[in-house]
């Protein structure tokens, strides 16, 4: 029987040797907090990152999605420690009373050997020793003597151990208790951060319906003034081909393929381009043809035709707002929209570096800039990039003097 007992201490003690202490799982679980609190702060960063720049209410509501996934973790975290702190307070309690009830006993066996040795007074071991029959005698009541002190004194030690393990048991009482009110507080701030984030998406997502329907109608008109404008291209070419046909003296060409790469910018300090020749993404994902390139420039700046030619338009043309269209002859012709303002008339000769209006574009998506397009025969699209210069590079800033 007794073999089986040591076999089953024996079993039991590297389980209690691995169990952590209430304060490594404090820890692991503060650390497990916090690594879900990491994610989702970065959540929130890359969202006012999103906020600063252009960007789609997709890509936001997308954002406040994992926000929400973050914020079920931390909450699904909090609920799995406050079932542990229940359970740990529990077992603490136990080992308090257990404690308590060690201490009781102990106390009771030392008050009653308190009691003893009053009870004998002070020279009850010198009288056991000269009591003593022989020497033998003498070593054997001397060795007593020693064996009583000794357990006298463990009996103190073990009323001290106990007196501080309740001590420690009862700080891990209070302790665990203020754990659990923290962690359940956390616990209804997490809650009412999702319902936040919940308000947020719904409102997001309005806004992203709108929003869509917004841009759907944007491009449904940004086609039809592009219609617009290839109809009088069109009409533009139609008539050349009639007077080339009726053997008409054509024009001078004012651009030819001579021109690529040497054209002059359209408005001074070029170079910075928007957005770039070809399909690009708009606002919610869209996908917006482009059939020119948008240069930043402030409103206001003078913009110059790049070559010389007849003002085929001169006035508003829907969502390209104030706009010119100039032909250049031999099938070339170039467009300016986004204007504040024209300067010249339709009809009108124009020469190459003429200012024709300034730069407008404030209530666009993109802010001020001008667009700029160059159409080839057939009215087809060419890409601006190939037919402007290439802006100069700016010279490098002067190295400061160390001080």
């Amino acid at each position: 029987m007794k073999r089986l007992a040591w076999l089953l201490l024996l079993l039991a003690a590297p389980a209690a040797a691995q169990r952590p202490t209430y304060q490594q799982q404090m820890q692991d679980n503060q650390r497990r907090l916090e690594g879900i609190r990491r994610e989702r702060s970065e959540v929130e960063q890359e969202l006012a990152r999103l906020r600063t720049a252009a960007h789609s209410l997709s890509d936001e509501l997308a954002n406040i999605d994992r926000q929400k996934q973050s914020t079920n973790r931390i909450v699904n975290e909090l609920d799995r420690q406050i079932a542990g702190l229940g359970a740990q307070i529990d077992q603490i309690t136990v080992d308090l009373l257990l404690a308590q009830d060690a201490l009781l006993e102990k106390r009771a066996v030392l008050e009653r050997r308190i009691v003893d040795i009053h009870k004998r007074g002070p020279l009850y071991g010198w009288q056991v020793l000269l009591a003593a029959e022989s020497f033998g005698d003498l070593l054997s009541r001397y060795k007593y003597l020693y064996l009583v002190s000794r357990q006298d004194r463990l009996l103190t030690n073990d009323m001290h151990k106990l007196r501080d393990r309740v001590a420690r048991q009862r700080q891990l009482l209070v302790d665990a208790r203020e754990t659990l009110a923290r962690r359940r507080r956390e616990r209804t701030d997490e809650l009412d951060r999702y319902q936040s984030l919940e308000r947020a998406r719904q409102t997001n997502l309005r806004e992203t319906r709108r929003s869509t329907r917004q841009a759907e109608q944007r491009l449904s008109q940004l086609d039809r003034d592009e219609r617009g404008l290839n109809d009088r291209i069109e009409a533009l070419e139609r008539a050349r081909r009639e007077a080339e046909a009726r053997g008409a003296t054509a024009g001078p060409r004012a651009i030819t393929t001579a021109d690529l790469g040497g054209l002059d910018w359209p408005v001074e300090g070029g170079g910075v381009v928007i957005y770039p020749f070809g399909t690009t993404t708009g606002p919610n994902n869209t996908r917006i043809p482009r059939h020119g390139i948008g240069i930043k420039a402030p409103v206001g700046s003078a913009v110059r035709v790049v070559a010389p030619g007849t003002v085929s338009l001169a006035g508003p043309l829907g969502l390209y707002l104030t706009s010119v269209l100039v032909d250049h002859g031999g099938g070339y012709y170039t467009f300016y929209a986004y204007l504040n303002d024209a300067t010249v008339r339709k009809g009108e000769r124009v020469t190459r570096g003429q200012i024709i209006g300034h730069v407008g574009g404030e209530s666009s998506d993109e802010g001020p800039h001008l667009h700029f397009e160059i159409r080839g025969q057939g009215g087809i699209a060419l890409d601006p990039g190939n037919w402007l210069r290439r802006p100069a590079a700016r010279p490098a800033a002067p190295a400061r003097p160390r001080r």
